[in-house]
């Protein structure tokens, strides 16, 4: 149940004391939380094309089995979806394509709450254990989408006020 989370707390957690340590890319909450969710992207994308569970992320199969009733060819959407987080962890990678990559994955997190829901009330089960309850569902998916904002919205040291812009 909590292993797409811990697939984003471990990570940003680490990056984040590799910059208590100096690493300089890790300097800050916002760029480890980014990479974090980079990780875990990664993760949860490989997923999307292998057809048993790949540690603590589900299986292809398991994930079609998540895609609601009403959406056609859930097994592409599956594969599409893998390709989209694939595309957004690179893009939260480099600082010149995080906000679009956080901007884009916010949207696609989203988009997969009925999947989630779907997944919880059907009582799909996940790596072979029993459907995670939608009380966790929810708040994990919300949290995601919390930290694609967060990579997506300017940094308050890049806005400028109007007396700095004039020249």
């Amino acid at each position: 149940m909590f292993g797409t989370l811990m697939l984003l707390v471990g990570p940003t957690l680490v990056f984040r004391l590799l910059g208590a340590f100096g690493v300089r890319r890790f300097a800050t909450w916002r760029t480890a939380a980014a990479d974090g969710l980079a990780v875990m992207l990664f993760c949860t994308a490989a997923a999307h094309f292998a057809p048993t569970a790949v540690g603590p992320v589900p299986g292809r199969d398991e994930l079609v089995a998540m895609v609601p009733p009403y959406v056609p060819f859930p097994a592409l959407a599956v594969h599409a979806t893998g390709v989209l987080e694939i595309l957004g962890a690179v893009g939260l990678l480099r600082e010149r394509t995080r906000r679009a990559a956080g901007a884009g994955l916010a949207v696609l997190f989203v988009l997969m709450i009925p999947a989630n829901v779907h997944a919880a009330v059907d009582g799909i089960p996940l790596n072979g254990e029993p459907a995670t309850p939608l009380w966790f569902r929810i708040p994990e998916q919300l949290l995601f989408i919390a930290v694609a904002v967060w990579a997506y919205a300017p940094r308050r040291d890049a806005v400028h006020r109007p007396e700095e812009v004039r020249a």
